[in-house]
């Protein structure tokens, strides 16, 4: 597996496990992250926080699999497509299929575009 792909697992491990630290640790601390289909725009790991809280605190769990895999011939960058299994707090599940665009610069990501089906769930 190459470096960007090993870094946009080790990003949505963070976001599954609830681990703040390490989805921090694959953000430049003034990345750039918006949700395309629903006008989010962000930058900064201080706004990027507020949102990863505001998502774990509406949700009883959420889970992102069934990945594929597009990469840049720079290796800057790659798309992914994959199913989003979000459980709401009242124990309803919803299923997304979602794309995300990142770019990675020094090792971290400087920009993350999220193109999300469905209700979102990143609400600023």
């Amino acid at each position: 597996m190459s470096e960007v792909r090993d870094l946009v697992t080790t990003y949505f491990k963070g976001v599954d496990e609830e681990n703040l630290d390490l989805i921090l640790r694959t953000l430049h601390p003034d990345c750039v992250f918006s949700v395309e289909t629903h006008d989010v725009f962000l930058t900064g790991h201080t706004e990027i926080t507020a949102m990863f809280f505001r998502l774990w605190s509406n949700q009883a769990s959420v889970l992102h699999n069934q990945f594929h895999f597009v990469e840049g011939n720079s290796k800057r960058e790659i798309a992914v497509r994959f199913q989003v299994t979000n459980k709401h707090l009242d124990g309803t599940f919803v299923y997304k299929s979602n794309c995300n665009f990142f770019t990675v610069r020094e090792g971290k990501f400087d920009s993350v575009r999220v193109y999300m089906s469905g209700e979102n769930t990143l609400k600023r």
